[in-house]
């Protein structure tokens, strides 16, 4: 098993998920309105955090609130200035200790912790990548039997499974839930705080059913 993987009791974690105020990834008027993480120690979660965050111009679409059930009156009315949330967050985020998990990461989230990050005039800063763990290239990995080869490189071996065409089974967090027998709320997917909850008991699942 790849080390990033090896169960380990004192394992510490970070799982995390952005969601953004519309549905086009593309559109720079598309910024991250939710930021939700949790940590995991000893196997328990330790911290939860939860901030809706304040940017000028961000406009409800009727995509969004139709998918997250939030209101323009909602949001302006619980954003916060973005700043000691992304500090709160980088915290565990930058801490090598901790292995940073969540579902679509590498295809969605990272870009948009990127975003963010420019948008509070920052560079982005990818240097956690290698110990990211992508539960969506997990699960493409288990449901198509492929296995990390010797020599692979975690990261890019991730990317593969991302990129993966004609990949067998459905891999989004609703999926997993249903194949691993994990009760779910479908109104409350999309809300980041509920999605990394059951990201956590999917994580636990998948792991012990790949051998990379």
């Amino acid at each position: 098993m790849n080390e990033l993987l090896r169960f380990r009791k004192d394992q510490k974690y970070v799982f995390f998920d952005f969601e953004t105020c519309g549905l086009n990834l593309g559109s720079l008027r598309n910024k991250p309105w939710q930021l939700a993480f949790i940590t995991i120690e000893n196997q328990k979660i330790k911290e939860k955090a939860d901030y809706w965050l304040k940017w000028d111009g961000i406009e409800v679409s009727e995509g969004a609130a139709k998918v997250t059930g939030w209101t323009q009156k909602k949001y302006d009315d619980k954003a916060v200035d973005p700043r000691a949330p992304l500090d709160h967050f980088e915290r565990y985020l930058y801490d090598d200790s901790y292995l940073k998990v969540g579902h679509n990461i590498l295809g969605f989230d990272v870009y948009m912790h990127g975003i963010t990050r420019r948008l509070m005039g920052k560079e982005p800063d990818y240097n956690y990548l290698p110990k990211l763990v992508d539960t969506l290239c997990l699960s493409r990995a288990i449901n198509n039997d492929i296995q990390l080869q010797k020599g692979d490189n975690f990261l890019h071996w991730q990317y593969k499974m991302l990129s993966l065409r004609k990949a067998k089974g459905r891999n989004r967090l609703i999926d997993l839930c249903r194949q691993y027998d994990i009760k779910f709320n479908e109104k409350k997917l999309h809300d980041a705080l509920y999605d990394i909850e059951k990201n956590y008991e999917v994580f636990k699942k998948l792991i012990w059913n790949i051998e990379i």
